[in-house]
């Protein structure tokens, strides 16, 4: 008759297995000192998100105070008494072009981060309802999408901003609410493939509410895509802010963004003065691509398929 304990349902060598296996944290950074390029990447968001907090504390000058006396000086020009007062030159209205830079990060990032977070949260929760009713609900949801889609994005912000006027809070809500179709779509498909497994069905049988069904049970199911989308959608974001406020119809002329200053060096890159297209053009790509950079990798890390690979 055996007299093992009934209890004891894992070996020795099982547990321990188990307890070897590493936490979702520890996989996420061997992944990233793996692959090298994604770690530069948040390396580099990590310093342009320093920037952008303590941007004020940093920032040598004011970035709006302006001195035509000092106007299209060159980085690293030395004055009369052979001091260098402004590293990256200054503008032609004789402003400070690192303090914009800087200045112009909290803008031009928190713009992307926080209209992502709109257009994501507002996409998510229209897919989740339309993909999980169904319906009219999902015909109405989807027909307003497919309006939203016929319309050129640039063009349709381009009009809504005329008719709004400038302004950061604008720019944000304009560019977040155009995000939506992106998460909406995603979301519908994965909630139509998520609401016929198993755990759905075991959540109606124990009397869970609906939208307890779909805010607890699928949307953490469908949360890893999103994810990816929402780090790719950041970049574009941050190009689009660029966009409008190199035509004129993003940030406030006051407000320093990189857009802006972009927009504002158009009328001295025939003069030769290259310093003010440059380096926010350098701040522009490095941000974009160790957003991309990040999607990437991401996208690979989340997909269960790619997890041995990593």
């Amino acid at each position: 008759m055996d007299n093992k304990p009934k209890t004891q349902l894992l070996d020795g060598p099982s547990i321990a297995v188990l307890q070897a296996r590493p936490s979702s944290w520890s996989r996420a950074l061997n992944s990233l000192l793996k692959a090298r390029w994604p770690l530069f990447a948040v390396i580099m968001l990590s310093i342009m998100m320093m920037i952008a907090i303590v941007g004020p504390s940093i920032a040598p000058k004011d970035p709006n105070r302006q001195n035509l006396i000092l106007r299209l000086r060159a980085p690293m020009e030395p004055d009369e008494n052979g001091t260098v007062e402004f590293l990256l030159g200054t503008d032609s209205l004789g402003r400070d072009v690192l303090s914009r830079l800087i200045y112009g990060a909290r803008i031009s990032i928190s713009v992307g981060f926080v209209a992502v977070a709109i257009g994501g949260t507002m996409g998510t929760c229209l897919g989740l309802l339309s993909g999980y009713f169904g319906g009219r609900i999902d015909d109405v949801i989807m027909r307003l999408a497919d309006i939203q889609l016929a319309f050129p994005f640039i063009l349709l912000a381009i009009m809504v901003l005329v008719v709004l006027g400038q302004g950061v809070l604008n720019l944000i809500l304009v560019l977040g609410v155009g995000q939506w179709v992106t998460y909406a779509r995603m979301a519908r498909g994965e909630t139509i493939n998520q609401r016929e497994k198993e755990y759905v069905e075991a959540a109606h049988a124990l009397g869970m509410s609906q939208f307890r069904i779909m805010f607890r049970s699928i949307l953490p199911n469908i949360l890893p895509p999103l994810i990816v989308i929402a780090s790719f959608n950041i970049a574009s974001v941050i190009l689009a802010e660029a966009s409008l406020s190199f035509l004129g119809l993003g940030v406030p002329a006051t407000v320093p963004s990189w857009g802006a200053m972009l927009a504002e060096s158009r009328d001295q890159l025939i003069g030769g003065k290259w310093w003010l297209a440059v380096f926010p053009g350098i701040a522009i790509m490095l941000t974009v691509l160790s957003l991309n950079l990040l999607g990437d990798w991401l996208r690979d890390f989340l997909d269960p398929r790619l997890r041995g690979s990593l």
